[in-house]
């Protein structure tokens, strides 16, 4: 990919987005996740250790404040930062917790049809039997993160086959996008929409795993992956704004352009590493640096959202507010775009 941009420039603006996310009082849930998630790979990128110290020394006061006394599938998008703390200190108290959220995963998350994780954001039973592509980013892909950290090969199976199910649950053949949730009682994808973030979720996720995946190609549930993801970018490209974003509502012209969303597709573009993307990330460049503030608020970001009744629903949704997933889904394309060039690549899969 020939991208076109001001490495001074991008740093500048992802350190203000760092200093402005430690500034926002998260606690231990998935805004705070995907949050830390976006710190943790801006420290990996850039080697910068502030941004190390900056995480630990905030996880380690929210750990001695006293965690959740329930994991949920949302909370366990924690474990992403627990991950490189563990890589970078050794220190085993990240990695305890970082088995706790595992454990809960695979003996008490509750699971449906062919050992499927449902979607849970608190302790009760909040969506029965309900898929949402949001549990690639809280589980899967943590899940594969501590398989292959740990050379376990059941979680690392475990997690190609969340993406393997939700990409049948959710993905629409005919237009390669993702709908945002899956009622398994009910058999249908309930209000039918093709949300911005559920695709970045996907997306995103499914560039992440050629790379962390040692030896993918020999993973039969792997190709689907492969083939899923590349469906979907190419759909996602011809949906992208001329202002280099994608909409809340992706086929909704009247839907507004939503921040989080373009920058978790254009991260996976960047990921991915097709260099038939280079255009549309480079233009996702241009779309998100006009989306960050001074002091590095990433603006237009939509508020927490469930699968809605309606596209009136989704339409509605505040964009006001400075969150979390916004933070960390505009530092993980930011610091996708440093490390373009260097992604590893998974041949012409």
């Amino acid at each position: 990919m020939k991208l076109d941009f001001d490495r001074e420039q991008l740093l500048d603006v992802i350190d203000r987005i760092v200093e402005r996310t430690m500034r926002m009082d998260l606690t231990w849930d998935w805004p705070c996740g995907v949050a830390y998630f976006g710190i943790a790979e801006t420290y990996e990128k850039t080697g910068n250790e502030k941004y190390l110290r900056m995480l630990k020394d905030r996880v380690d006061e929210l750990i001695d404040l006293g965690l959740p006394k329930v994991w949920t599938v949302n909370a366990c998008a924690m474990g992403h930062c627990l991950i490189t703390l563990y890589q970078a200190t050794r220190e085993q108290k990240y990695w305890d917790l970082i088995l706790s959220k595992t454990a809960y995963l695979e003996k008490e998350a509750l699971r449906f049809g062919d050992h499927v994780l449902q979607h849970t954001v608190s302790a009760k039973n909040d969506f029965p039997e309900q898929a949402w592509a949001d549990t690639l980013f809280m589980a899967a892909l943590f899940l594969l993160r501590v398989g292959v950290s740990a050379g376990d090969q059941e979680l690392i199976e475990d997690a190609l086959n969340q993406w393997y199910w939700h990409i049948n649950y959710l993905q629409d053949e005919t237009t390669g996008l993702f709908y945002h949730g899956y009622n398994n009682i009910e058999k249908n994808h309930m209000s039918g929409i093709y949300w911005g973030r559920a695709n970045a979720w996907a997306a995103y996720t499914m560039s992440k795993v050629g790379s962390i995946l040692p030896e993918c190609y020999l993973y039969p549930k792997y190709m689907d992956v492969a083939g899923s993801l590349n469906e979907q970018l190419s759909a996602l490209k011809l949906l992208q704004t001329p202002n280099g974003l994608w909409r809340t509502v992706l086929d909704d012209d009247e839907s507004y352009e939503e921040i989080s969303a373009s920058a978790g597709i254009a991260a996976a573009m960047a990921e991915r590493g097709n260099p038939l993307h280079t255009r549309y990330v480079n233009l996702a460049i241009k779309g998100l640096l006009e989306n960050v503030t001074e002091d590095g608020r990433v603006m237009n970001v939509s508020g927490g959202t469930a699968v809605m009744r309606d596209r009136e629903g989704y339409r509605e949704i505040s964009r006001r507010w400075i969150q979390g997933w916004g933070q960390g889904l505009a530092l993980a394309f930011f610091s996708a775009v440093l490390v373009a060039d260097h992604n590893d690549k998974d041949g012409a899969l």
